[in-house]
């Protein structure tokens, strides 16, 4: 389940702040110079390998899994970010939706990071005591996509995007990162860092970490340095795509499954806090006259049935977008 877009209560982020601080913040160590490298590729299939990158940022090495044509040939990428809790040992993309399926079809790289817990794939200030370091943009902007064009025949066009966090991130990467991304989607997200403050600290905190090693004090100027509400204009020219229920329950609320009371539960206050900021977010781009998709839904719950729709919705622009 994913919980990551309610509106921002400023004081309860002044006492969340508060009660963090008095953890402290362990200083971050710097990278290496030495370049990211691959250490090893697991052909899973012929279409599916898993890549092992030795990350000098990171310090550590990152598995990636890419889903690939068989054959050669040159072709773009889109890097397809997962949620606060991301599947163990493959992303959670290929084991709760049909992803293989749907683009076994098109000449593309899709590259799933595995891994990142609550990481919002950014680059954070300082190490974390439970997290260890993460340093997801300069990974994700700067070692991991020569590597890829390189072993799969990528022509250096990119999209990117992501479910809930994974969205938050893909908008954020998009805005700080203009010059390497075409199109960028993002699934019940909210590209509004400073809405999203509250929930996002909260997030992290609640799975171990300490938000305040992220982007330090909600209201700090990183936050502002990675908000794509106020970095709007980066994103002009690109192709948009947002997607957003109302927390209502819909059509898969009918199946049986055994998260479906998590899913009402949960993920229904959750989307409606991810509608609320994804209006938001739709006006202001109207505002600066900047061409976005958003697909409204009249019902549907913070869940994996609904980004799987929103995948097969936004694909064939995306695809479009890029040339794949």
């Amino acid at each position: 389940m994913e919980v990551v877009t309610v509106r921002r209560t400023p004081i309860a982020v002044a006492v969340l702040t508060f009660v963090l601080a008095a953890v402290g913040l362990p200083a971050v160590h710097p990278a290496t110079a030495s370049a990211a490298r691959i250490a090893r590729v697991d052909e899973l299939s012929p279409t599916k390998s898993a890549v092992f990158v030795d990350s000098p940022a990171m310090g550590q090495t990152i598995q990636v899994q890419v889903l690939h044509p068989a054959g050669g040939g040159a072709r773009p990428a889109y890097y397809l970010l997962d949620g606060l809790d991301p599947g163990v040992g493959q992303s959670t993309w290929t084991n709760a939706t049909d992803a293989e399926q749907l683009f076994a079809g098109s000449n593309v790289n899709v590259v799933l990071p595995i891994g990142g817990q609550a990481s919002y794939y950014t680059d954070w200030q300082h190490d974390d005591p439970h997290f260890g370091r993460y340093m997801w943009e300069t990974f994700l902007t700067e070692e991991l996509p020569p590597l890829i064009d390189a072993s799969f025949d990528g022509n250096g066009v990119n999209a990117i995007g992501g479910l809930s966090m994974g969205g938050n991130a893909a908008y954020i990467l998009a805005a700080r990162n203009p010059e390497l991304y075409q199109a960028v989607a993002g699934y019940s997200a909210c590209p509004d860092s400073g809405m999203a403050a509250g929930a996002v600290m909260f997030s992290i905190a609640n799975r171990g970490g300490n938000p305040l090693n992220m982007w330090g004090p909600a209201g700090s100027p990183a936050w502002a340095e990675h908000d794509p509400a106020l970095m709007a204009e980066r994103l002009r020219g690109k192709t948009l795509y947002l997607s957003t229920g109302t927390g209502i329950p819909g059509q898969h609320e009918t199946e049986i499954k055994p998260q479906l009371a998590e899913n009402i539960v949960l993920g229904g206050p959750v989307e409606m806090g991810v509608n609320t900021c994804t209006v938001a977010f739709d006006q202001r781009l109207r505002a600066l006259g900047i061409p976005a998709r958003i697909d409204y839904s009249p019902v549907g719950t913070h869940s994996w049935s609904y980004w799987k729709d929103d995948l097969h919705k936004s694909w064939p622009m995306l695809r479009a977008a890029i040339g794949a």
